[in-house]
């Protein structure tokens, strides 16, 4: 069978099915081709299912500590195949509402592994697909336009290769039945703090192994050292300027036991389990590349601005490009590229202006480059930093660990990037990503009259701290 389109979208995950919408709003015929559940890794496998369990963690933690706001919580206890059951019902929610969002645009979704198909009987130009059904039949797509959105699987590290059993990678910790007693996480980029914070606040034994000399390399050191400091006060083990001898790793019974060599000293780790998260790699391989001009490099699609591969008709969006690997960075492409095709305005994603954010406890959210970044771009630079047990609802909420830093140009006042860590953070974030995105000052940001008590207010004085001008401090 032979499906015509105008769009048709290789992968339903957030930037594919974001795409598609997009696409059915300009008026397109869509189609969207999926081998698993639309929703993707942010829905089933990363974004949704991870926060709900840091959501629980969190709770727990608070009732735990609950004692210092007058309130005895006697007998409260974890319940861990609840917190699973809360996350499954979550998940599958929102997953009705995607498929519910395909059927309002009237966008056709195809289930099945897709591969792209050079030129043929079906169309002149590469960019069809040839779907695999469920039942073993086969139907061809054949779009105008091809969007690939395949996304991303966690990276696998060579000797610690995932078990399910002692070994795990993100994708088998979130199916978990029962809580190990402890862990040793590989790894402390966003995925491997989160599941620290999250792991630590159920009651496991946690150990962070990190090849770079800080928590999350890719941000600001001063944001690192204090997730660090508060990871430790929490009795999180943390091992930084790591090297993992991947060599000794064994297993026996309930224990894992490996070596971590830092300088000239190597030390003995032992476990109950072992996470596994050094980043993702993009799903390049057996989608048919081989057969168009489409260019594979350093394991991502190469793109241009538009998001248009080595051939016009054919984007790709999302994890499989590389960059920022965030699903709304997918949505950001997946909406520009479809805009392109379709001859609409366009604007381009600026890596600059996409928040990153971290839900650790606390959590930690930037925008826009780091000082040191900064520096080596050549900018001369002033910082403003403001901190969180200087805001009254801070204190109020028990949340008074962490701060907001700004960096500014002198030159152009532009502002440079925002980073923060603190409660509420990743809420936080978004006023600042707006105040970049129109080219505000901070002086513009400082002047704007913030409610109080909120904790909103901790932007509004780092903002005036850039020029020494904070009321609070």
């Amino acid at each position: 069978m032979t499906i015509s389109c105008d769009v048709a979208v290789l992968g339903g995950g957030t930037g594919g099915y974001v795409a598609a919408i997009r696409a059915a709003q300009l008026g397109k015929e869509v189609v969207i081709i999926e081998a698993d559940k639309l929703g993707g890794t942010c829905l089933h496998r990363g974004c949704i299912p991870s926060k709900s369990l840091l959501r629980s963690a969190e709770v727990y933690a608070e009732i735990k500590e609950s004692e210092s706001y007058g309130i005895e919580t006697a007998g409260a206890a974890l319940k861990f195949p609840k917190v699973q059951a809360r996350k499954e019902a979550i998940v599958d929610q929102l997953h009705q509402g995607v498929q519910y969002l395909m059927r309002k645009n009237k966008i056709q979704v195809v289930h099945g592994k897709g591969r792209v198909i050079g030129p043929s009987i079906f169309s002149p130009k590469s960019g069809a697909v040839a779907v695999e059904l469920a039942d073993g039949e086969m139907e061809t797509v054949v779009p105008t336009h091809l969007i690939i959105a395949t996304g991303s699987r966690p990276r696998v590290l060579p000797g610690l290769e995932p078990d399910g059993i002692h070994i795990l990678t993100s994708d088998e910790a979130l199916q978990m039945e029962e809580l190990p007693k402890s862990i040793i996480i590989v790894g402390g980029g966003v995925i491997g703090v989160e599941w620290a914070s999250m792991l630590n606040d159920f009651g496991v034994e946690v150990t962070v192994v990190e090849a770079a000399g800080q928590l999350l390399p890719a941000e600001d050191e001063e944001v690192a050292r204090e997730l660090q400091k508060s990871f430790s006060r929490r009795g999180i083990k943390i091992i930084t300027g790591a090297q993992l001898q991947t060599e000794t790793y064994e297993a026996a019974d309930h224990q894992v036991q490996i070596d971590v060599r830092v300088g000239d000293k190597t030390e003995r780790l032992q476990a109950d389990k072992l996470l596994v998260s050094i980043g993702r790699q993009a799903n390049v391989e057996n989608i048919g590349l081989e057969n168009t001009d489409v260019r594979v490099e350093r394991g991502f699609i190469a793109v241009n601005k538009h998001y248009q591969t080595g051939e016009s008709h054919i984007y790709a969006i999302g994890d499989v490009i590389g960059g920022l690997q965030l699903a709304h960075a997918a949505s950001h492409e997946g909406i520009a590229a479809v805009n392109h095709l379709a001859g609409e305005e366009v604007h381009p994603g600026d890596a600059d202006l996409i928040p990153r954010c971290v839900y650790t406890r606390p959590e930690v959210a930037s925008v826009g480059i780091t000082e040191k970044e900064a520096r080596s771009r050549g900018f001369e630079v002033k910082v403003g930093k403001f901190p969180f047990q200087a805001i009254g609802k801070a204190l109020v909420q028990g949340s008074k660990e962490g701060f907001v830093k700004v960096v500014a140009d002198p030159k152009t006042n532009d502002i440079l990037g925002v980073q923060m860590i603190g409660a509420h953070a990743t809420d936080l974030i978004s006023e600042a990503a707006l105040a970049q995105f129109l080219n505000a000052t901070p002086w513009e940001i400082g002047q704007m009259v913030h409610p109080h008590p909120t904790l909103s207010e901790i932007l509004g004085e780092a903002m005036l701290a850039v020029d020494g001008k904070s009321i609070g401090m």
